[in-house]
């Protein structure tokens, strides 16, 4: 039976979230027997985390890889992505990091030229790209069975907003969230995002708008083929956690994301469809793509599989999103630049 043991950087929500994820693939894995060491600097918090899943607390990053882990996965803050990807390139090992690489593309490319003269293995955290409706999306339109497409509508819309200390540091709505959708994009169609054109609004807490970010927004993305998108998020969704795919061909259409815990109601007499509850977190909606996600991380460092989120897309999808930052601040379409 083969031994693989992963380290584990920051234990907050999504990082417990990977914690469980990482526990669980002893019984999914054949053969493989899996160890889980991770650290934080709340330690009292990752002491807890570590007994409740049977696993070890280290004091430190530099202490977590001279232990010799198989592999290292990164949930702790954005501005400290670069410096782990770079250490766990260092220590040899393959590296999961949740996106995004850095907190903007200018600080991305260095740690880009980092992992690739390193010959480093990075996967990056779009769970989408195992979500099954995507994946189905994708077959079907690479399959021919949609024809041409036409036109694509994406949609992440939360219940309720993050605190605003979070947001204050997030990049912007588009930065945050929609970026799994331009992300998605680009993976669904295996093309590029040319230009975007963006609006915005914030009519819940003022509070938003003070540290600079919008509460709802809009974007039109074009294609290199011309093809043209939209883009919508929204902080505000009380009907509860809403991502959809719409996808328009020529011959038929797919929607991702229509089941019974759709948040929505129809406004057709009788029409009980979708009767289920809807889901209130991206945790919940994308348990199953988070696991999914985690066992293709293990088979990664395996040797079972190639890299299914190179650093090089996520940093095209963040490109894309900084554009439509850039729009919503201007008024102005933006070119994206590849």
């Amino acid at each position: 039976m083969k031994e693989l043991t992963l380290g584990l950087v920051g234990v907050g929500r999504i990082g417990v979230m990977h914690a469980r994820n990482i526990a669980a693939l002893e019984g999914t894995l054949p053969d493989v027997k899996v160890k889980l060491r991770l650290t934080d600097v709340a330690a009292d918090h990752a002491k807890r985390v570590a007994a409740d899943l049977g696993a070890e607390f280290v004091p430190s990053v530099e202490e977590l890889l001279a232990t010799g882990v198989d592999g290292l996965v990164i949930a702790a803050g954005t501005a400290v992505h670069p410096e782990l990807i770079m250490a766990g390139v260092d220590a040899g090992i393959p590296v999961f990091c949740e996106k995004p690489v850095a907190v903007n593309v200018a600080e991305s490319l260095p740690v880009l030229d980092y992992v690739e003269a390193h010959n480093g293995v990075v996967q990056i955290g779009h769970q989408r790209r195992f979500d099954a409706g995507y994946l189905e999306a994708k077959r079907a339109f690479g399959a021919g069975e949609l024809g041409w497409i036409h036109s694509l509508r994406a949609v992440t819309c939360d219940m309720t907003p993050p605190p605003v200390s979070f947001l204050a540091t997030s990049g912007g709505l588009f930065c945050d969230c929609s970026v799994h959708d331009f992300d998605i994009l680009r993976w669904l169609t295996g093309r590029e995002i040319v230009e975007v054109y963006a609006k915005g609004s914030n009519n819940g807490d003022p509070e938003i708008g003070a540290v600079g970010d919008v509460d709802t927004a809009l974007a039109v993305v074009t294609f290199d083929d011309g093809t043209v998108a939209t883009v919508s998020a929204s902080r505000y969704n009380g009907a509860g956690h809403d991502v959809r795919l719409e996808i328009q061909g020529s011959q038929s259409s797919l929607l991702v994301g229509l089941d019974e815990q759709l948040a929505l109601r129809s406004a057709e007499a009788g029409v009980p469809f979708p009767s289920g509850a809807p889901h209130q977190t991206f945790i919940e909606r994308f348990e199953q793509a988070y696991q999914d996600e985690m066992a293709a991380f293990a088979d990664l460092i395996l040797g079972n599989r190639t890299n299914p989120c190179p650093p090089q897309d996520a940093v095209a999808a963040s490109r894309v999103a900084d554009a439509a930052q850039e729009s919503l601040e201007t008024g102005l379409p933006v070119t994206v630049k590849l």
